[in-house]
């Protein structure tokens, strides 16, 4: 059977003047073409050649021994090469470009950014791209708590926090509370395994634990304490909304950072905010 958007080992059973025809089998019925520029040098009937089966210009079934950075059912980071009315054409690596859909994306992609996505087959039997990988993504990732991992964020849901495709193969999560700065689908992003949950889905932080983030964050805070000229108008009482508007700090990181500064001697606090002691 010919697989669209699948790698698959075929022999050669027919020549023509455009190519070589391809099939499972010697008698089989069913082949497709390999284009004369793709035919592999001295080649011979019955000799077996890996090959991606996709769609030319024209939507005709074809081969290719050019093997994109994406297969059915797979994910890869693919860039947009350009933005049209019905979507996104994405360099996948084959002559004609690979089209995300507008109702595909979970955020709007613009012209050389950088998109996680999935390859499917629409009802219209066309291989299109998805950034819906959720359904693509593993829950058996080999990872424990307090792993560093690496991954790539698809989808922001406020509710939720940002979902991440760690290795671009498993399911994780930035929770909201975790979700200490900005993050847009496409970003590339470290972080640290707090939670295995028991279907095997990973909740991540961007920060260290506590007592390791803490000195990073005395020395973030002291940094724009001497910036404003040795005074912010900033303490524990400040609202938590304020905190993460100027540091983009939780209010319990916050109060760890300037506790610790407080311990090592280099500021004061008081009720109208901290200064550096000089």
């Amino acid at each position: 059977m010919i697989k669209l958007g699948e790698i698959q080992i075929l022999k050669v059973i027919k020549t023509s003047d455009f190519g070589v025809y391809l099939g499972e089998f010697a008698n089989s019925e069913e082949k497709v073409l390999l284009p004369k520029n793709q035919v592999p040098k001295d080649i011979k009937i019955g000799e077996e050649i890996k090959v991606f089966i996709y769609k030319d210009s024209e939507d005709r079934i074809i081969a290719t021994t050019t093997i994109p950075q994406l297969t059915l059912g797979k994910t890869a980071l693919l860039r947009v090469k350009e933005v049209t009315s019905i979507g996104a054409f994405l360099d996948w690596g084959l002559a004609k470009d690979l089209l995300l859909p507008f109702k595909e994306q979970t955020a709007r992609v613009h012209t050389g950014e950088d998109v996680l996505v999935a390859l499917y087959i629409d009802k219209s039997n066309r291989l299109c791209a998805t950034m819906k990988v959720y359904d693509y993504l593993s829950c058996d990732s080999p990872y424990k708590k307090d792993d560093r991992v690496i991954g790539i964020v698809y989808e922001i849901i406020d509710a939720f926090g940002a979902f991440v495709a760690v290795d671009n193969l498993y399911c994780g999560l930035i929770p909201l509370k975790e979700l200490h700065r900005p993050l847009k689908p496409g970003d590339s992003v470290e972080a640290r395994v707090i939670h295995v949950k028991e279907d095997g889905k990973l909740d991540l932080s961007l920060r260290e634990k506590a007592y390791v983030q803490m000195d990073a964050d005395a020395e973030m805070i002291f940094k724009k304490l001497q910036e404003a000229g040795g005074f912010l108008p900033y303490h524990d009482k400040t609202d938590s909304e304020v905190i993460k508007d100027q540091f983009n700090l939780s209010k319990n990181a916050f109060k760890r950072g300037i506790g610790r500064l407080l311990k090592e001697g280099r500021i004061h606090i008081t009720d109208s905010g901290i200064s550096e002691i000089k």
